[in-house]
């Protein structure tokens, strides 16, 4: 009986655990997601494609998901932004991997739409 108590309770917890690492990144309507403003410190790319935006004096980083296959250039991005103070924003989304890299929906560098993933938005905008 203690055996399959255990085995029940091990299978509740490797559910609840694989929920919270897969669970999907909610893509929200640009009224609803969180605004951070910042200077451009680095660009870079990481993991899977991304495009990963790090932040002078801050150490959050904001990444756009498989940037790279939507056609965007790092070295582009890098002459046209470093140094430059860009808004982000970004949806509300805990992750299991951390809380210092945010999946970004939204970047603008003064009214210029760079990106956006936003429901009433095109798919994505670039420079």
């Amino acid at each position: 009986m203690k055996r399959i108590i255990f085995l029940i309770s091990a299978i509740i917890i490797m559910l609840s655990v694989g929920f919270v690492v897969l669970k999907p990144v909610p893509i929200l309507p640009e009224e609803e997601l969180l605004v951070l403003e910042g200077k451009v410190e680095n660009v870079f790319e990481a993991g899977e494609f991304d495009i990963v935006f790090q932040l002078a004096d801050s150490e959050l980083m904001f990444y756009i998901n498989r940037g790279m296959e939507h056609g965007f250039d790092i070295e582009d991005l890098k002459r046209q932004l470093l140094g430059k103070n860009v808004t982000f924003k970004y949806p509300d989304y805990r992750s299991f991997f951390g809380s210092q890299i945010k999946h970004v929906s939204v970047v603008r560098y003064k009214t210029r739409t760079i990106f956006s993933e936003c429901p009433e938005s095109e798919p994505i905008k670039m420079i």
